[in-house]
């Protein structure tokens, strides 16, 4: 099991307004931790776009636009669809970069493929949007938590490796 560094969000803020760039959230199993985290930051609103709650796919596919057939082949929980959250995410906002979440925080729901504590994030633009599975430990409220910090971490460790 994976465990989960604070995010720096003074720092993902720093880098994005160094470059004049927005962020925004796609949110499953994170339900808008992620966004919290963000908008918790005075200022919040200089760097901070907005936040899609995505939790059904029908939600994925409408606000979105993740295609249903990606959904009906590789599910919610997969590399494919937090890809195409991102890419959503950005082409449905005036953000320039996103970060996504999908999967299961249990206490039910978990199968043997993606058993309770699988999350898939994603993070990157609309050219380039890179995929990590994780695989946390503990109950839904630190499940979620956990990925929600790990996929902002992983948002702003990716920026500062951009040109």
């Amino acid at each position: 099991m994976q465990t989960a560094k604070q995010p720096d969000i003074a720092g993902l803020a720093n880098e994005l307004q160094a470059r004049g760039w927005r962020m925004a959230t796609a949110e499953s199993c994170t339900g808008g931790l992620m966004a919290v985290s963000c908008t918790d930051m005075a200022g919040s609103s200089n760097w901070f776009e907005c936040a899609f709650v995505t939790y059904t796919n029908d939600a994925k596919q409408a606000m979105l636009g993740v295609p249903a057939d990606l959904l009906e082949s590789f599910g919610a929980v997969s590399a494919a669809t937090v890809k195409a959250m991102v890419r959503g995410a950005v082409a449905n906002s005036a953000a320039e970069v996103a970060v996504a979440a999908s999967g299961v925080a249990g206490p039910g729901g978990g199968t043997e493929q993606d058993p309770v504590g699988t999350v898939w994030l994603a993070w990157g633009d609309a050219d380039e949007q890179v995929a990590h599975c994780f695989h946390f430990d503990g109950d839904r409220a630190l499940v979620r938590q956990q990925a929600a910090a790990t996929g902002l971490v992983a948002l702003y460790d990716w920026l500062r490796t951009r040109s």
